[in-house]
């Protein structure tokens, strides 16, 4: 939205006040009128809306539902503006706004007035702080002692600042909580779930859930350095995302006394929450899933070759390639994942789409990728035959089947248990799909 006059600004403040008076009426309710402090002629950007709602939520999360007897908003071209008429008393209302106003630096934009049943606004027992150099009153606005180019810049910090560090703890969180989907979807042929602990005798599901709850500040942490280090080069990110990377395989094993429950999904989550924070800005959070799988590429880019001239052949991946020439989570990653993109995302998607549950749509979507791609934790326990028994296996049911039963599924889980095989890397692909979705779906 572009620049608005004064006299528009004033015609907005007169509908205020009129609206105002129609709720008082209307409810004989006290009133919430909540607006942004934001100086200049733009009142509203992507970012100012962003942090409009952010306040928005918080105030609904202080106010139980069935006390608010209206809730209303517009963003405006004149500004973000909104309406609650909440049944409660006015003093201990306006008590919760300063709260809120006072609880973070992006409250200090948030200017939540209270007006009683007779539309008496109730004022601050201490006025509020300069927002630029935090001299107490209104001696700097009424003064104009700053300019508004200082005023819009100190704005836009307190935004950027406060959303940086949400988006962070909002963004590993859903890292998290992937992983303990992934783990708790059943039935998945081979492998840990609520049904059993799959081909695994040294695990189950509660090492999973405990290794990814442990795994929360790695996941941050990359998020950060993506953030923090846009302007250097994507083999300088990879190399400290790496560097984390080792520190969260070492808090891996130590939670789950030496059990390797995520190693994969610790390189593959690391490059996307990097890349995810290399591509954030605080006013669009989260880029097209394209644009992120397209940065995870880059990220390692540089460090793909070296690591394959490099190859450790004691390790599953490393073994693969050398007998196969199959590159395994690297070269997934390398690749864009491929796997989730064109597979695993599409086919979870259209399954949540006709209906079926997250559960269900996950269980389909394992088994896709299990019959098209070549997973190194099957090939570790199976070899070569092993993962095509797996994959033909897999194949031959959804042949019969594209939604296949439950039942068929726990038979199928029974013959790779017997077989020891379990497909570890999709599963670390399933998680990936899960995240991916979640924050495509906006919940940021």
């Amino acid at each position: 939205m572009g620049e608005v006059t004064l006299i528009e600004i004033l015609e907005a403040r007169e509908k205020r006040v009129s609206r105002q008076r129609e709720l008082l009426e209307k409810y004989s309710r006290p009133l919430i009128c909540f607006t942004m402090n934001i100086a200049g002629p733009i009142k509203v950007t992507p970012l100012i809306e962003r942090a409009f709602f952010e306040g928005l939520g918080f105030l609904e999360n202080k106010l139980s539902h069935e006390k608010v007897l209206l809730s209303e908003d517009a963003a405006l071209p004149t500004g973000c503006e909104a309406f609650l008429s909440v049944d409660m008393d006015a003093k201990e209302l306006k008590k919760i706004c300063i709260e809120i106003e006072e609880a973070t630096p992006l409250g200090r934009l948030f200017d939540m007035d209270v007006l009683d049943t007779y539309g008496r606004k109730l004022d601050r027992e201490i006025e509020r702080s300069c927002i630029v150099c935090g001299k107490k009153g209104r001696s700097c606005s009424a003064g104009r002692l700053h300019s508004v180019e200082e005023l819009q810049e100190v704005t836009r910090r307190i935004m950027h600042a406060h959303f940086e560090e949400a988006d962070r703890k909002k963004i590993s969180s859903i890292a998290v909580q992937s992983l303990i989907e992934e783990v708790k979807t059943t039935p998945k042929p081979g492998l840990v779930d609520i049904r059993n602990s799959g081909s695994h005798t040294d695990m189950d599901i509660d090492t999973f859930i405990k290794s990814a709850n442990a795994l929360a500040p790695y996941f941050y942490n990359c998020i950060r350095i993506g953030q923090e280090t846009k302007a250097l080069s994507s083999a300088e990110v990879f190399s400290r995302l790496r560097e984390e990377g080792i520190r969260a395989e070492k808090t891996m094993y130590d939670v789950t006394g030496g059990v390797n429950t995520h190693k994969g999904a610790i390189y593959s989550f690391g490059i996307i929450c990097g890349a995810v924070g290399r591509l954030w800005t605080s006013g669009n959070p989260i880029a097209r899933t394209d644009e992120i799988f397209s940065e995870c590429a880059k990220l390692v880019f540089g460090s793909i070759r070296e690591d394959f001239e490099n190859i450790d052949s004691s390790t599953a991946g490393g073994r693969l390639y050398l007998e196969c020439g199959m590159r395994g989570i690297r070269g997934e990653v390398a690749d864009g994942f491929p796997s989730v993109s064109e597979i695993s995302l599409p086919i979870y998607e259209k399954a949540i789409g006709d209906g079926l549950s997250q559960n269900d749509a996950g269980v389909l979507s394992l088994l896709h990728m299990i019959a098209n791609v070549d997973d190194t934790t099957l090939y570790n326990r199976g070899g070569i035959a092993g993962m095509e028994f797996a994959k033909i296996s897999v194949r031959e049911l959804l042949e019969k089947s594209p939604f296949p039963d439950k039942k068929e599924v726990e038979e199928l889980d029974d013959r790779f248990i017997e077989k020891n095989l379990s497909p570890g890397g999709c599963a670390d692909l399933l998680a990936v799909t899960y995240f991916l979705h979640k924050i495509k779906s906006g919940v940021i």
